[in-house]
C-alpha cells in the first residue's frame, strides 16, 4: 500500500522543506518531494495542511507515564506507557529502570521481551538500566537500599533476556573501567551518571568505552576551576553524547542555551526522564519505592530534591526552539538522529528514502496531531 502525505513542512536533519510531501510504502519512506515536484498516485493521501513533519522521537531515558512505571515489570505497564509516549510523538523508547534488586530488573527484562512479541505501538528496542551501579553520594531519586558496585555477570544475565542498550553508572566505582570494557564488547552503551567522577575518571572510562553522559548537570560532578568534572567533560569532549532534560526545570533556560551553544546539536540527545506521574494531575506518587510529590508539574522527593520529570517530549522541542532560536532542522538531530546513530538503530531517525516511516505531525504549538510507526498511524489527536 502506498501512502502519500502532502502539503507538509518536512523537518529532518539538514532538511527543511515547506509544502513538501513524502511517499510511504511497506513501512518505509520511498521518496521525498519538494513543493514544486509532481506527486504520484497513492492508495491513501493525507493532507498535512502545512503542519511540521518530523522523524519520530527516540526517548532513550524515560521511566514511565500515565501511572505506570517500567519497573512494574508487566506488559500491561509497558502498554500504558506506550499509549502515553505515542501521543508525545515518541516512536522508539528505551524502557528505563532504577536502582533496584536483580529480581525486579529481571522482571522488567522479561516484560520487554514479551511486549516485543506483539508491540502495541511504540518500538522498544531495548532497556536503559539507570543504576544500580551508582555513587552513594549522588543517588538523587535512586533507592540507596539497592545501590551496589559494578557486576558484569549481573548485566550479562539481564542482557541475555532482552537487549540492554544503555547502562548508567558511576565510572569512579571499583572495577568500573573493566566493567565498561566488557559491557561495550557486549553491545551495551555505557553512560556516566549519578557520579562524582573527576575529569581523569571520565577520561579513563572513555578509554574503556564510555560514550554517553546521563541527564547533563543533574547528579553529576559539577564544573569547577580546578576539576572540571563530568559537566566540564560534556562541554569540552568532542565525541561523547550528552542527555538533556529540556523542561527548563532540570536545566534552566540559560544552561540549556549554554549546552546547545557549546555541546551542540551533533552530540546532545533530548530526553524526558519522565516518571509514572507524567500525564497525571499534581499529587503524591512514588519512584522506586521512594515517595515523591508532584506540584506545578515538578516531581520532587519529600526532601525537596528533584526526581525525574513530567515533560511531554514534543514540548521540549518547543522550549529549545524558543530558548536558542536554532533552526528546527538542527534541533531535530537531538530528538532522533543522534540517538539512532549512537544505538546502532540505522533504520530510523531521518526522513529519507529507505528509512523506517516512523514520523510525527505537529501543529504550530508543537503538540502532536498524528504519530506513525512503520507507516501506520498509531495516534490521531
Amino acid at each position: 500500500m502506498k501512502t502519500l502525505i502532502k502539503n507538509a513542512h518536512i523537518i529532518s536533519p539538514g532538511l527543511d522543506v515547506e509544502g513538501g510531501a513524502v511517499l510511504v510504502e511497506d513501512g518505509k519512506f520511498t521518496q521525498v518531494y519538494g513543493a514544486a515536484d509532481a506527486l504520484p498516485a497513492a492508495d491513501e493521501t493525507i493532507d498535512a495542511a502545512g503542519q511540521m513533519l518530523m522523524p519520530g522521537f527516540i526517548d532513550v531515558h524515560s521511566h514511565g507515564a500515565g501511572g505506570a512505571d517500567a519497573c512494574d515489570g508487566t506488559v500491561e505497564a509497558l502498554n500504558t506507557i506506550a499509549d502515553c509516549k505515542i501521543k508525545e510523538g515518541v516512536t522508539s523508547w528505551l524502557a528505563t529502570t532504577l536502582t533496584l534488586g536483580y529480581e525486579t530488573l529481571e522482571k522488567v527484562q522479561l516484560s520487554v521481551a514479551e511486549y516485543n512479541k506483539a508491540p502495541r505501538s511504540v518500538k522498544i528496542p531495548g532497556t536503559h538500566l539507570e543504576g544500580p551501579y551508582v555513587c552513594e553520594k549522588q543517588l538523587g531519586a535512586q533507592n540507596p537500599a539497592f545501590r551496589r558496585d559494578p557486576d558484569f555477570e549481573e548485566l550479562k544475565k539481564l542482557h541475555a533476556i532482552s537487549p540492554v542498550l544503555i547502562i548508567t553508572l558511576a565510572p569512579e566505582l571499583p572495577g568500573a573501567c573493566d566493567f565498561i570494557a566488557k559491557a561495550t564488547a557486549l553491545g551495551v552503551r555505557c553512560s556516566a551518571g549519578h557520579s562524582l567522577a573527576t575529569y581523569a575518571d571520565f577520561l579513563a572510562a572513555k578509554r574503556s568505552g564510555l560514550v554517553h553522559l546521563t541527564h547533563f548537570c543533574n547528579q553529576m560532578s559539577p564544573l569547577h576551576h580546578r576539576n572540571i568534572g563530568l559537566v566540564g567533560a560534556g562541554l569540552v569532549d568532542s565525541t561523547v553524547k550528552v542527555e538533556a532534560i529540556c523542561d527548563t526545570v532540570h536545566l534552566c533556560p540559560d544552561m540549556l542555551k549554554l549546552a546547545f551553544s557549546k555541546i551542540g546539536c551533533e552530540r546532545l540527545m533530548m530526553i524526558t526522564d519522565s516518571l509514572a506521574c507524567s500525564g497525571l494531575p499534581d499529587g503524591p506518587s512514588q519512584l522506586g519505592g521512594l515517595p515523591i510529590m508532584v506540584k506545578n508539574g515538578e516531581a520532587r522527593l519529600m526532601s525537596g530534591n528533584l526526581a525525574g520529570s513530567t515533560l511531554n517530549y514534543s514540548l521540549g522541542i518547543r522550549n529549545i526552539q524558543k530558548i536558542t532560536g536554532l533552526p528546527l532542522c538542527e534541533i531535530v538531530k537531538t530528538t532522533s538522529w543522534n540517538q539512532a546513530q549512537s544505538l546502532g538503530l540505522t533504520d530510523r531517525g531521518k526522513i529519507a528514502p529507505g528509512f523506517a516511516a516512523d514520523f510525527v505531525l505537529l501543529g504550530d504549538d508543537f503538540l502532536v496531531t498524528k504519530t506513525f510507526v512503520d507507516g501506520v498511524c498509531k495516534f490521531t489527536r
